[in-house]
């Protein structure tokens, strides 16, 4: 196996676990443990990836956040799973918190018609929900360009309006001592507020989020039952230990 090629097979493996093992490496792509160590080593010094003890991690910008549109396009099969398996635990007559974000954002399409009221910071939610016939209630304040949520003072006075029978919640990043968090300071104030005004609280992420820290603490891990398309095997015991997780491609 050419050298480029076996790098390739191992960002994408690392891609897609998030974190992986040395051992799984050398085993799947039948090579030897100097090789991968060498190979994991050469990704580092590029920034793709960073090892750590026993194995890899992708790298990630902690202060960076992907636009609205880019979110969108990201792990789009994953967010459709979330998001059903989220309109499942909707009932009748519920106000609900829709915090704005793509996965939540894919939820509305399957809450069509529902006799429900929800309440978001997302301006892009707003749109949805009117053309979904949901009665629903957008907070005011300050609208962040780049994700299109509404965030800022007015917004966290606005929202102890309410209360919520369930909060749908995103996160840039999970980590089982960090808890949830995002790289902007204010967007994490709203996301606590949301949590403290609600009977449950249910964090949606794909698997891309385990084990990631950013910037902004949102709340911590025990604060929220987690909705997941998967958790990587190679972290899954320090999660599951602090808080309830929902595996929904199991």
């Amino acid at each position: 196996m050419l050298n480029a090629e076996r790098k390739q097979l191992i960002m994408e493996s690392i891609e897609k676990l998030g974190v992986i093992k040395l051992q799984e490496l050398v085993e799947g792509l039948a090579t030897s443990e100097s090789t991968i160590r060498r190979d994991l080593i050469e990704l580092e010094e590029q920034g793709l990836i960073q090892r750590v003890h026993g194995g890899a991690k992708l790298v990630k910008l902690h202060n960076q956040e992907p636009s609205m549109n880019e979110k969108s396009f990201k792990n789009i099969q994953s967010k459709k799973v979330i998001a059903v398996y989220c309109a499942s635990l909707v009932e009748e007559n519920d106000c609900i918190y829709l915090d704005a974000g793509s996965t939540t954002l894919e939820l509305i399409t399957h809450l069509a018609n529902r006799n429900i009221t929800v309440v978001t910071n997302g301006l892009t939610h707003i749109e949805e929900l009117v053309r979904q016939n949901i009665d629903a209630y957008l907070l005011g304040g300050k609208m962040k360009v780049h994700t299109k949520a509404i965030i800022g003072a007015v917004a966290l006075d606005n929202i102890q309006n309410y209360h919520f029978d369930k909060a749908f919640i995103g996160t840039n990043a999970m980590h089982p001592e960090h808890g949830y968090t995002t790289p902007d300071m204010e967007e994490a104030f709203v996301k606590r507020a949301a949590k403290e005004r609600a009977d449950r609280v249910f964090v949606v992420a794909d698997h891309t989020k385990f084990n990631e820290v950013n910037f902004s603490k949102m709340f911590s891990i025990e604060e929220a039952t987690i909705v997941t398309d998967y958790i990587p095997s190679a972290v899954k015991e320090s999660f599951i230990q602090k808080t309830k997780i929902i595996e929904v491609e199991k």
